[in-house]
């Protein structure tokens, strides 16, 4: 989440989060926004953007 510093601007609670979930048998890059319920996508771990490719 990129953050706001102009003063009086709104501020939002929203926390989105990514991270690598693993079954043992393949790892999958998860990104959630955890302050709603089901609002999450999940991709094969070796299909997820690297950050240099989104530079």
């Amino acid at each position: 989440m990129v953050a706001n510093n102009i003063p009086g601007a709104a501020v939002s609670d929203d926390t989105v989060l990514g991270s690598i979930d693993s079954d043992g048998r393949r790892d999958e890059y998860v990104i959630a926004d955890i302050s709603v319920d089901d609002a999450w996508l999940s991709m094969g771990a070796d299909d997820a953007p690297t950050l240099s490719t989104w530079r």
